[in-house]
């Protein structure tokens, strides 16, 4: 079984992205700056339908090395990426596509609401890894954010008022650039988390709220699994999920589905199939299962987070199953994999496990006994094996703190130890 993969210190992190720069680009940046990628403990696919969701910042990160330049030229360098780009900020509108989207679309979405941001040379590198369902795509966008604003004096990032306004630009830059219809769950944990705390936001009226997660403290460790099977959200089967539950929502008369408060109701009153704005027509029956994981799914963050401030960390497992079940049979967005996932973890003694993120691959998450993670982690790795599939990834989630800047190590180096996650493709988010 392959250990859990550590997040880099942030120095050592901060030091490979300024050599990834002098690489590319033959001179120093003028600054690093990183954020974390993020693991959703529950409340999946509400982000979008002005619901609760409960996230954490992971301690594995993205890292942008950044120097603004004196026109409006851009140079994108990554040490994921086979190609550097280069382009001009003029250029980036809607319909850009690639990786080039996430890092360039943050500076146009600034500009879309009313700031004035140079162009830049910038090189990422990431232990976030990609394709996994983690934000990794949030991650970059949220590093070059908080450049950005301090390369334009913006100080937006001094305040949460702020930062929540820099959210906003990167979940622009992705719906509307990169094409993936998110909500932005996924950029609040990146430029919000806080160190020891799972971060409960309410996307209906954009309040949040800071929870105690200490799980080492209970004695409780949670594991995170990468299946390998790759996560993507451009690839239509996330928007059709969104634009289902936006019809559902208009035939009921409500702006979200956080308004349900009566969910037999609400189900009774759609019986008629949905047509969606890209012709598609969805059944009925589908169109009921999408609303009731949605409505169930609220009250489970709900539930979640009321036995997180009772100090009953342990009992959140059954509502974890949960959640799971729900999104593979009502959202039908789990995999073989993901499946495999709860099910070893579960039967090697894990309290609660379940997918996490978007889903149609990317990773699950399970809650264990802190000196369980080995055994664990060796009975979901045997699993896969079992079935011939390549081996999952595995890591800790330890909440960490949000996106900001970040100084090298200066020691020779200065480098950690360990490959850089893979290869990213065009459209791939975590």
């Amino acid at each position: 079984m392959s250990a859990p993969q550590p997040a880099w210190e942030r120095p050592a992190g901060a030091a490979r992205a300024a050599a990834a720069y002098r690489e590319a680009f033959g001179a120093e940046p003028q600054g690093v700056w990183s954020a974390p990628g993020r693991v959703n403990l529950i409340g999946e696919h509400t982000d979008y339908n002005g619901g609760l969701c409960l996230p954490v910042a992971l301690p594995h990160r993205t890292y942008v090395a950044l120097t603004p330049s004196a026109d409006r030229s851009l140079a994108l360098a990554s040490r994921q990426e086979l190609e550097p780009w280069r382009g001009r900020l003029d250029d980036v509108a809607p319909g850009m596509r690639g990786w080039p989207s996430y890092a360039a679309g943050v500076a146009w979405a600034l500009e879309q609401g009313g700031a004035r941001v140079p162009g830049f040379t910038a090189a990422v590198d990431s232990c976030v890894p990609y394709g996994a369902g983690l934000s990794s795509s949030a991650a970059l966008e949220c590093a070059v954010a908080v450049a950005l604003d301090e390369v334009a004096g913006l100080g937006l990032a001094v305040s949460e008022d702020g930062r929540t306004a820099l959210a906003a630009a990167c979940v622009r830059a992705e719906n509307e650039l990169a094409g993936a219809a998110t909500g932005g769950m996924d950029q609040a944990a990146s430029l919000l988390g806080r160190a020891g705390h799972a971060l409960l936001l309410d996307t209906r009226d954009g309040s949040r709220r800071q929870l105690r997660f200490d799980l080492a403290a209970h004695g409780l460790a949670l594991l995170v699994v990468d299946t390998r099977a790759e996560h993507r959200l451009a690839d239509g089967q996330y928007g059709r999920r969104r634009a289902t539950c936006e019809a559902a929502a208009a035939v009921l008369g409500m702006s979200t589905l956080r308004e349900v408060d009566d969910l037999d109701a609400a189900l009774a009153g759609l019986t008629a199939d949905a047509t969606l704005p890209s012709g598609e027509v969805v059944g009925a029956d589908v169109v009921r299962r999408r609303v009731r994981h949605v409505v169930t799914e609220i009250a489970r963050v709900q539930e979640f987070v009321a036995l997180l401030e009772a100090g009953r960390v342990r009992d959140v497992g059954p509502v974890m199953d949960a959640s799971h079940a729900s999104l593979r049979d009502d959202y039908e967005v789990s995999c073989d994999e993901l499946d495999l996932v709860v099910t070893a973890a579960r039967g090697a003694g894990a309290l609660g496990a379940r997918m996490t993120g978007g889903g149609f691959g990317g990773s699950a998450i399970a809650l264990v006994e802190a000196d369980a993670v080995a055994h664990v982690a060796s009975a979901v790795t045997d699993a896969f094996a079992a079935r011939g599939l390549r081996a999952p990834g595995l890591l800790l989630a330890e909440p960490a703190d949000a996106a900001g800047r970040d100084e090298p190590d200066q020691r020779e180096g200065g480098e950690p130890a360990g490959p850089a996650s893979g290869t990213r493709g065009a459209g791939d988010d975590a």
